[in-house]
């Protein structure tokens, strides 16, 4: 037990070292150099003189954010999810291998064979890490999309967005029943890739990454991720936002208005939103109030982990009961 949580525990402190962690410290810093902009654009607005690093540090971390009731939750959660993670979900977590051998054999079998395309190595790692960003970057859209539209699902997802304040820990503010299915995504999107990269390339395939992450995903965090979950109001502009979304549009995504919930639902592309219809340009909204509204089932460890459970189970009995009326009315 004690191995355990050292381990797991360890991990944890790892983060701010591990490039494939959205609190890798590249990635915070590039997200404070992103945020000197917002901040100097504001303090000129507001017609106050830049008050050097103890303005721009109270800017960027202020306490009524950092230290309010949701940002605590997000600290507890980031460590207790890490800890049910390791116990309930990981001998279940669907793996990468087993799903890119099927993929790879699956093709072989249809083409009869490996197809073994002798390319120069160059264009193998372009494509291959092109696809692996793209049907990554999809496949996330498309289990957020079913989040906010299956409605028990979105009853595991309200959790995220019941955080009333946003920094970059709400990352970790999820329910592990979508954390589990966020990683057999994951593992699902890249066997895929893998087991077709493989059927055509071989087995050399290579990546063109950045301290181990592909690189449009490292360059994707470095360019504000982490002001996603920020108070800090950072827009592309309307031309990018068509194409990418940026942390402005994902703040919008967190409004409690009910028109905005189902919008800007994309990680970092934004052509899935605008294919779909449910992409909102930063500079249509002028004001927001983070949260689901009046619903405060989620201000204590015990509601985050129970209430989707019991709103799945009275829905269901619900159901259940309208049937039976249904099936007794004469």
């Amino acid at each position: 037990m004690i191995t355990f949580f050292n381990t797991n525990l360890g991990d944890l402190l790892n983060y701010p070292f591990d490039s494939s962690k959205r609190i890798f410290i590249g990635y915070l810093i590039g997200a404070v150099v992103l945020a000197l902009p917002v901040y100097f654009a504001a303090t000129k607005a507001d017609g106050i003189a830049t008050r050097g690093i103890k303005g721009f540090t109270a800017f960027l971390l202020p306490k009524e954010v950092f230290l309010a009731a949701s940002a605590k939750l997000d600290y507890q959660l980031f460590v207790l999810n890490k800890l049910i993670k390791a116990v309930l979900f990981a001998p279940l977590m669907l793996t990468m291998v087993p799903v890119a051998l099927s993929v790879s054999s699956a093709l072989e079998s249809l083409f009869g064979g490996a197809l073994m395309l002798d390319v120069a190595p160059w264009l193998v790692m372009s494509l291959f890490t092109i696809l692996l960003f793209i049907l990554d970057d999809f496949s996330r859209f498309l289990l957020h999309y079913l989040l906010h539209k299956v409605p028990w699902l979105w009853q595991f997802h309200k959790v995220h967005h019941s955080a009333t304040v946003l920094t970059p820990f709400t990352i970790y503010r999820t329910h592990p029943v979508e954390s589990y299915l966020y990683g057999c995504r994951m593992a699902l999107s890249q066997g895929v890739v893998v087991g077709i990269g493989y059927a055509i390339f071989g087995p050399t395939l290579k990546m063109y990454d950045v301290l181990g992450a592909n690189v449009f995903v490292f360059a994707f965090n470095v360019l504000g991720a982490n002001l996603r979950h920020s108070h800090i109001w950072l827009s592309w502009g309307d031309k990018l936002e068509n194409w990418f979304i940026s942390p402005a549009q994902h703040q919008v995504h967190h409004s409690s208005a009910i028109e905005h919930r189902d919008t800007n639902l994309g990680s970092a592309l934004a052509i899935w939103d605008r294919a779909l219809g449910c992409l909102i340009k930063a500079s249509s909204v002028s004001k927001l109030t983070l949260g689901v509204g009046k619903f405060n089932g989620h201000n204590s460890l015990w509601g985050i982990y129970s209430d989707p459970f019991k709103q799945i189970f009275s829905r269901c009995r619900q159901l259940i009961c309208r049937i039976w009326q249904r099936v007794h009315t004469p």
